[in-house]
């Protein structure tokens, strides 16, 4: 299954990401590209920062989600495990985990740092902090957030749609003979 993953993660990518601050990286997220500079602002003083080392676990897959990772700078690798399955590599100005801003649900993969990163968390307790002292800027979040998630799905339905037709083609033998 080949997914666009800069796609998928909603970033529009610019040049010399790698030069830019917290500040340009949020206002090019599309979750956060409807706020006004108020709004990004509040949303940057409520983000935590931390560094990892090259191999260190970001989170593991199947424990609790508490909020999104933003990839100021560095490279992280998004694993499935056992199996060690790549399924995306993401660096400066990429996000990940976002799900867990709507849920506490298992984590659906292993997050791991592939280089030094600097990365800023957006946690649950944050948005839901935000929502109650700045309702119409967490409503705005949140709606985008609903809103990136249901394009992903339509796209997972669309490839699994495709993956599906496939399998009946090879099932039946036509695999390569229509057109």
């Amino acid at each position: 299954m080949n997914i666009s993953w800069s796609k998928a993660f909603g970033y529009r990518r610019q040049k010399d990401k790698g030069k830019l601050g917290i500040r340009d990286i949020l206002i090019n997220i599309s979750i956060f590209e409807d706020l006004n500079k108020r709004e990004i602002a509040s949303v940057q003083r409520i983000l935590h920062q931390r560094e990892y080392e090259p191999d260190e676990v970001i989170f593991r897959q199947e424990e609790p989600g508490m909020g999104m990772y933003i990839i100021h700078s560095g490279t992280v690798t998004i694993i499935s495990e056992p199996e060690g399955l790549l399924l995306s590599e993401l660096s400066d100005g990429d996000f990940f985990g976002e799900i867990a801003l709507l849920d506490e649900f298992p984590r659906s993969a292993t997050a791991i740092a592939k280089t030094g990163c600097r990365v800023f968390g957006f946690f649950q307790p944050d948005l839901l902090g935000l929502i109650e002292h700045d309702p119409r800027l967490g409503m705005k979040i949140v709606l985008r957030l609903a809103r990136i998630i249901a394009a992903r799905l339509r796209n997972a339905n669309e490839q699994a749609f495709i993956l599906n037709r496939e399998l009946q083609e090879i099932k039946a033998g036509t695999k390569g003979m229509s057109k």
